[in-house]
């Protein structure tokens, strides 16, 4: 007998490689940096202190790491869930959601950014 779920298989549905543990269809963060070396960084957010803040610290990591990456800011809310991310601020590194729901430091930021190969 299956009481309060006890004794029933659990569904692991962790195909994402986010935080979010849900399925997510966001690819993981360990993705290789593309061989020409651009790099497009977008900071998704509804326009609050948050996510000013995210795109302030990803702005500073990406100018003292002395990178050519081209940082936008995207507030447009078909444009976001295009992305598939559920929290904001999010973070996404050429089209890929590294990061959703927490603001990240720069020193965070520049750690990612060199994982991820630039």
């Amino acid at each position: 007998m299956a009481f309060f779920g006890f004794g029933k298989k659990k569904e692991e549905n962790n195909t994402c490689g986010c935080r979010c543990q849900n399925g997510c269809t966001a690819a993981p963060v360990s993705a290789p940096a593309p061989a020409d070396g651009s790099c497009v960084i977008k900071v998704l957010g509804s326009g609050c202190k948050n996510c000013h803040t995210l795109l302030e610290n990803t702005q500073a990591a990406v100018a003292s790491m002395g990178l050519s990456a081209q940082v936008e800011y995207v507030t447009e809310m078909e444009k976001i869930m295009t992305y598939g991310a559920m929290r904001m601020p999010a973070l996404v590194v050429n089209e890929q959601v590294v990061s959703m729901g927490s603001v990240l430091k720069a020193a965070e930021i520049e750690k990612l950014l060199r994982k991820l190969g630039y």
